[in-house]
């Protein structure tokens, strides 16, 4: 299987043999349930759906969604996605024994949100200067001239919101597996707080 879905329970520290530290994110992924099978004859390509987080209660759950759900004779679950497609069927759990010590991940997840931003956190700008009698210590300053291209740029970097986004990391190295608490254990951050749903994809 190329890719399970999980959820950032935080992070913490470990050891390797030589004593060396290292921090690592906890990841509780799995296990996951299979919920539909797509192929190329009905859906135009091939694929699994996948479902993670089971939602105890039906009537947390839209009406459109009951109906795969009940087709499939399985419970609710609140996060769905999809991977190639792989030799299981409908009902089969998908669990962390089918990651390594070792293996190279990309993990998908959303940022944390961090609300209306100016340029100086959002963007990295310098701003302005800081002393001297200037009053444009952290605006934007020039966004462009009157004469060419007498207009803003696209993508010029404003204030805005920051964060709340789809963020991929990938090349992160899994530097451990504890498959009977469904816990894998990431080198390094990964994207969103705890309590964020991730999807976790081997890399070719």
């Amino acid at each position: 299987m190329t890719g399970i879905l999980g959820r950032k329970l935080g992070m913490t520290q470990v050891f390797d043999e030589s004593g060396r530290i290292y921090p690592v994110t906890v990841v509780e992924a799995g296990p996951c349930c299979v919920l539909q099978i797509k192929t190329k004859e009905n859906d135009g390509y091939e694929a699994i759906k996948v479902g993670f987080g089971e939602i105890k209660k039906e009537k947390n759950v839209n009406k459109a969604m009951k109906g795969m759900f009940k087709k499939a004779g399985i419970g609710y679950y609140r996060l769905l996605r999809e991977f190639p497609m792989s030799d299981l069927k409908v009902g089969e759990m998908i669990t962390v024994g089918s990651f390594q010590k070792g293996d190279l991940i990309s993990v998908a997840g959303v940022s944390k949100g961090k609300g209306f931003q100016g340029v100086m956190k959002r963007h990295h700008y310098a701003g302005g200067p800081a002393s001297h009698g200037s009053t444009s210590y952290r605006e934007v300053g020039s966004i462009g001239a009157s004469s060419f291209p007498s207009r803003v740029w696209k993508n010029k970097g404003m204030p805005g919101h920051m964060g709340s986004e789809l963020i991929t990391v990938k090349n992160l190295k899994i530097v451990d597996v504890k498959a009977e608490q469904n816990l894998i254990l990431i080198l390094g951050a990964v994207p969103g707080s705890k309590g964020t749903y991730l999807e976790i994809r081997k890399e070719k």
